[in-house]
């Protein structure tokens, strides 16, 4: 039996991650701007002993708004409230290297990591898209390895940032009337290829030193990304195999940049369809891909293979004649997922836009929650996975059921834990603290959690 033990995410979307969620019975349209929706859904999370809730995001409208909810509170904003609605779960948001300036964002992301007492992280993007690029006075997306060079150096700067402030620079000594020692407080001094930043940061140290980093591009930019900085890992995958193969991938990178691959969780993203009896599993998934408006699918799907609508019909399988991945300048890894998918399978269009109306690629398992939990145990145990990022189709019954159901089939079985074990969002995933400042350049952890 294996002494590890799983750690779990919530993926929290509106109303849920498929796409025809909203048009169930019980579901709420206006759920995506509901205060009291979103800390119901940490609340329910922290029930069930969940590591950490995610919100993903992005600097532009998301999808057609005649398609699905569109257009999210700003994940910031709201892990505030929810860092004050709840008490132990981990709080992560995305946020992107592309379209923020690193002073801001590493103020941010402190401040949160103050309110919360050391449960935050971030899910770092570069962010793909071109209707975003036009946001900030861009014809187009800057290219793929430009925003990743970016990124790297942004990264670079907000390590360095959160690390300006020792750990003892507050002395808050009433008596002698010295707040503070200035001595322990220092610039970063940075003067880069994009960005020139002289530091210090206007906030003492957070609880964690800096956010939990979470990464989710598995193209080969991705993955050299995830094994330099990430501390978790979201992807996507179909297969088993394809997964050990990630996974192993990633963690042999990471070795070869000095880190601790266990410092590196890998969490698989996962859609399940629960029901009390298979048969019951099965109505709820066929009942959501009923709901499914084929021609909005089929706009997103055409978008996602840099095709036009016209080239796809919903009765015949994917053209032959697809770009190939390397003339993919966003979201290559995913592109990649959905046309092996599909040749695969020899799905139609009209089946691979049903296939991913659940989770975008992401694997979707149909079943009662003792097949869940063998679906979970049997990706654990084979090394293809730390955890899961847990992607319920609708919301809140999705993660209600999983919290219910699936959680203690988990613990019986030894794979979850019963109760918290730590206070900070790096002890829910068994993270030290970043080391000691390094003032000559960025200090990153080591194989033993110290500066390399």
């Amino acid at each position: 039996m294996t002494t590890r033990t799983l750690h779990l995410n919530a993926f929290l979307m509106t109303t849920g991650h498929h796409e025809a969620s909203w048009r169930l019975p019980e579901s709420d349209p206006q759920a995506g701007t509901d205060i009291d929706h979103y800390i119901h859904l940490a609340q329910t999370a922290e029930r069930g002993g969940f590591d950490s809730i995610f919100f993903a995001d992005g600097p532009s409208l998301r999808a057609e708004v005649g398609r699905r909810p569109a257009g999210n509170l700003e994940p910031l904003t709201l892990l505030s409230a929810l860092a004050i609605a709840t008490k132990r779960i981990g709080l992560i948001a995305t946020a992107s290297t592309s379209y923020n300036s690193p002073y801001n964002l590493a103020r941010r992301f402190s401040s949160i990591d103050h309110i919360s007492k050391g449960r935050v992280g971030w899910n770092i993007v570069t962010t793909a898209g071109n209707d975003a690029a036009r946001n900030f006075g861009l014809d187009e997306r800057p290219a793929h390895q430009t925003r990743y060079e970016r990124a790297e150096e942004f990264l670079d700067v907000v390590q360095g940032l959160w690390q300006s402030w020792d750990d003892d620079a507050v002395i808050a000594d009433k008596e002698s009337g010295v707040w503070g020692e200035d001595s322990k407080v220092n610039a970063i001094d940075h003067d880069g290829r994009f960005f020139t930043v002289a530091g210090p940061l206007n906030i003492p140290r957070s609880p964690q030193v800096y956010p939990l980093l979470v990464q989710a591009g598995s193209s080969e930019s991705g993955k050299e990304l995830a094994a330099k900085f990430a501390e978790a890992v979201f992807t996507a995958h179909q297969r088993l195999d394809d997964a050990v193969a990630f996974y192993g991938d990633v963690k042999s990178r990471a070795i070869k940049h000095g880190r601790n691959p266990a410092h590196v969780k890998i969490l698989p993203g996962i859609v399940p369809i629960i029901g009390a009896t298979e048969a019951e599993a099965r109505a709820k998934d066929e009942e959501l891909d009923r709901l499914i408006r084929p021609e909005f699918a089929l706009a997103q799907l055409a978008q996602t293979l840099r095709v036009t609508p016209d080239e796809l019909s919903l009765d015949s399988q994917l053209p032959d004649d697809l770009p190939d991945e390397d003339e993919i300048e966003g979201a290559k890894s995913r592109y990649t997922l959905i046309v092996d998918l599909a040749r695969r399978e020899e799905l139609t269009v009209r089946q691979l836009i049903a296939r991913l109306g659940g989770g975008r690629g992401h694997r979707t398992v149909v079943g009662t929650p003792e097949q869940i939990a063998d679906a979970i145990e049997e990706w654990f145990v084979a090394d293809a996975a730390d955890g899961f990022n847990i992607m319920p189709p609708a919301l809140p019954s999705g993660l209600e059921e999983f919290v219910d159901t699936v959680i203690p089939i988990l613990q019986d079985r030894g794979l979850f834990r019963r109760g918290y074990e730590s206070e900070t969002l790096r002890g829910h995933y068994g993270l030290p603290l970043p080391g000691p400042a390094v003032r000559a350049g960025i200090a990153r952890p080591n194989a033993v959690g110290e500066v390399a």
